[in-house]
């Protein structure tokens, strides 16, 4: 039972995780200022977790918690507002791809905070995501570095990796519903502080014509955050990152149809490989 909840939690952090991109991308090539979506986000993803906090357990609540949920509430708002300045510059399809190294981040953080070691197949199947990642990426060309949008989309999968080994320790500290918790008003707490810092435009109210792509984007955000805290429960961080680049494959098919982005059949095979390289970390990387 737990392993068809744990592939339905999967699924729904892909499709959620792909389609929150596609909104945010939508919404920076309307003129909206990435750093504020962000932080729109995190709002009304913080407003929708306050009906919740009758769930919690505060006997658990300590000072070891705080610092974990601090710090994956700075690194959460840091890599959201890094992977939407990154998609209003980029390609879905290529931005993507580059979230497979997150993985190997995910990997050694979670070994050395969390103790989690891989065995041979784990690792097999992350050298199989990197593989597939190099037919959907020119990472032989080593201007491409130089790309903001690269540039950005490489920070935004370190706080990524970083964040999700944080919010492993704050699940082991609580539960799925705190770890959900913290990490949308903490997160909205960040991201309003980033807005002030480095944001050139003034919050504002989005025109109401965007209300709605703005209500979208946080329910797939709402859903992405939830799912991969109930799937960083019951599985290793490394493993966990590993299955979420199933996301790939849904953001070539999305950028190619939504976005008219090129070289369809040379993403798909590279994200076949990923693929493989996924299933091999589900089936034998236990």
């Amino acid at each position: 039972m737990q392993i068809i909840l744990n592939s339905i939690a999967i699924i729904l952090r892909v499709m959620s995780n792909s389609l929150s991109n596609v909104f945010q991308k939508k919404l920076a090539g309307k003129n909206e200022n990435p750093i504020n979506v962000n932080f729109i986000n995190y709002l009304i993803l913080s407003i929708i977790s306050i009906p919740l906090l009758f769930l919690i357990d505060y006997s658990k609540i300590n000072k070891e918690f705080w610092i974990f949920a601090i710090a994956g509430g700075i690194t959460g708002a840091v890599c959201n507002c890094f992977m939407v300045l990154a998609l209003e510059k980029g390609e879905l399809s290529v931005l993507g791809p580059i979230n497979s190294y997150k993985a190997i981040v995910g990997l050694i953080f979670g070994t050395i905070i969390l103790h989690e070691y891989p065995n041979f197949y784990g690792l097999t199947g992350i050298a199989l995501i990197i593989a597939g990642s190099y037919f959907i990426f020119d990472t032989a060309n080593p201007k491409v570095f130089l790309r903001k949008d690269i540039q950005y989309r490489i920070y935004a999968l370190i706080f990524s990796a970083l964040e999700a080994v944080f919010i492993k320790k704050v699940i082991i500290l609580s539960s799925v519903i705190t770890s959900f918790i913290a990490s949308s008003i903490l997160g909205a707490l960040f991201s309003y502080i980033i807005v002030q810092i480095f944001s050139k435009q003034k919050l504002h109210i989005p025109e109401k014509k965007y209300g709605v792509m703005y209500i979208l984007t946080s329910v797939c955000f709402a859903v992405m955050t939830f799912s991969t805290a109930y799937v960083f429960k019951y599985m290793n961080v490394g493993y966990a990152l590993s299955l979420f680049q199933l996301s790939i494959l849904v953001n070539v098919i999305l950028g190619y149809k939504l976005f008219h982005e090129k070289n369809l059949l040379k993403k798909l095979f590279g994200s076949l490989i990923i693929l493989i390289g996924s299933a091999t970390i589900l089936i034998f990387g236990h």
